[in-house]
C-alpha cells in the first residue's frame, strides 16, 4: 500500500504523544509491559491499567471494523503464536521493559538502559531476520 509509511508516521506520533501526556500528567513512564505486568500482579492503580489495556485491545478492533483488516505475515499456527508471546513476555521481564517502553520513553529521556535495550532489540531482530531467511529461503 503506498500510504504505509504515512500510517507508520501517524501511529508513531500518536504513541509519542500518548507517552508524553502519560508522563506529564501522571509522572510515570508509559511502558505497555509494565502496565500489563502491574495489572497481572495487582500492583498500582488497577483502573488506570485496565483502561490502558482495554484501549490497546479496543482501538485496533474498531479500526479493523471500520477499515478492514491489514495484510500481515502472521502465522496461523497457534502453538507458534503462543510460544512467541511467551518469549516476548520473558524478554520484556528480563530487560525491565518492552520495545515501546525503552524505545519511545527510554530514548526520549536519554536513558542509557533504554538506549542499550533498544539497540539490542534492533540487533536481535536483524539477526533473526537474516537467520530465518537463511533457513527458510
Amino acid at each position: 500500500m503506498p500510504l504505509d509509511w504515512m500510517m507508520g508516521l501517524v501511529g508513531g506520533l500518536m504513541i509519542g504523544t500518548a507517552a508524553a501526556i502519560y508522563l506529564l500528567l501522571g509522572g510515570r513512564v508509559m511502558g505497555a509491559s509494565g502496565i500489563l505486568g502491574g495489572l497481572v500482579d495487582g500492583s498500582g492503580r488497577a483502573g488506570e491499567r485496565l483502561a490502558f489495556v482495554a484501549g490497546l485491545i479496543a482501538v485496533p478492533a474498531v479500526i479493523v471494523a471500520v477499515q478492514g483488516g491489514a495484510q500481515t505475515h502472521l502465522t496461523s499456527n497457534v502453538a507458534t503464536v503462543v510460544a512467541a508471546g511467551l518469549l516476548v513476555g520473558f524478554g520484556t521481564r528480563l530487560a525491565n521493559g518492552c520495545t515501546s517502553g525503552h524505545g519511545v520513553c527510554g530514548i526520549s529521556r536519554l536513558s542509557p538502559r533504554g538506549i542499550v535495550a533498544t539497540l539490542i532489540y534492533l540487533l536481535a531482530g536483524a539477526v533473526m531476520v537474516v537467520a530465518m531467511r537463511g533457513l527458510f529461503q
